[in-house]
């Protein structure tokens, strides 16, 4: 495939696109100290009536609206975030619909929200191009027992650099990635919707890989137009009672 030479579609003023994409929405809770000191059963009662809350913005649901939901434990891994809930969904309202459930629960009470993502999925314009390399338009959320996260946003330059010269560095950077089988990157879109530019996640099962995936892509032209890319998040996937259990 040929480089796309116009990829913000300003020079042939290209249609906007109304098809229906997944939004994704990551939603991470940190717990207050003092729900540890209320007795063992209302502690018991109150993580019950959030987990019912939480699954049902889900099974509530028609099958059609297609509704994700997956939890991550970030309990002794992070100290300024204690859970994150992976949500995805078609329409960015139904992430509303979430929290309001969970708002009207007593546990909400003793949890803030230090960070929440929201971001769009949509074709990439640089890995098209590459073999093999899939479409990128459905995101298959929780494939690995871990998923690491950051929110990114590339320099202005980068975007002052010419078609083939972006193509030609992530070109270099995906080949660099080349190796690393048992990491599945998950890029979605944040312009205009959220503070970063871009929400990448990265599901495997060998934090050890990621660790050195991480390692590499920094020698990577790419990397000097970075602008932001943290915080990072390592989340371990558990079952929602089991992400509960940890809080105490």
């Amino acid at each position: 495939m040929m480089v796309d030479l116009d990829p913000s579609g300003q020079v042939t003023q290209r249609e906007a696109d109304r098809s229906m994409r997944q939004f994704l929405n990551y939603a991470f809770f940190k717990l207050d100290p003092a729900f540890r000191r209320l007795p063992q059963a209302e502690r018991d009662e109150l993580k019950a009536e959030f987990l019912a809350a939480a699954n049902g913005w889900v099974s509530d649901a028609p099958a059609e609206k297609g509704l994700i939901l997956r939890p991550y434990s970030l309990v002794g891994v992070r100290s300024d975030v204690d859970f994150m809930l992976w949500r995805i969904a078609f329409d960015v309202r139904e992430f509303q619909d979430a929290q309001a459930r969970l708002n009207r629960t007593r546990l909400m009470g003793y949890l803030t929200q230090p960070f929440n993502f929201v971001s769009m999925n949509k074709r990439s314009q640089y890995v098209n191009r590459v073999e093999g390399s899939g479409h990128g338009l459905e995101i298959l959320p929780g494939q690995g027992q871990f998923l690491f996260i950051y929110p990114f946003i590339k320099t202005r330059p980068w975007y002052d650099l010419t078609p083939h010269s972006r193509q030609g560095m992530m070109d270099e950077h995906i080949y660099a990635s080349g190796p690393f089988k048992g990491v599945r990157i998950n890029t979605s879109y944040s312009y205009g919707i959220d503070d970063q530019e871009f929400v990448v996640s990265f599901d495997s099962d060998y934090p050890q890989e990621f660790v050195d995936l991480v390692h590499r892509l920094r020698y990577t032209e790419a990397s000097m137009y970075t602008l932001r890319d943290t915080p990072m998040f390592t989340c371990v996937k558990k079952d929602l009672d089991a992400v509960l259990d940890d809080l105490g």
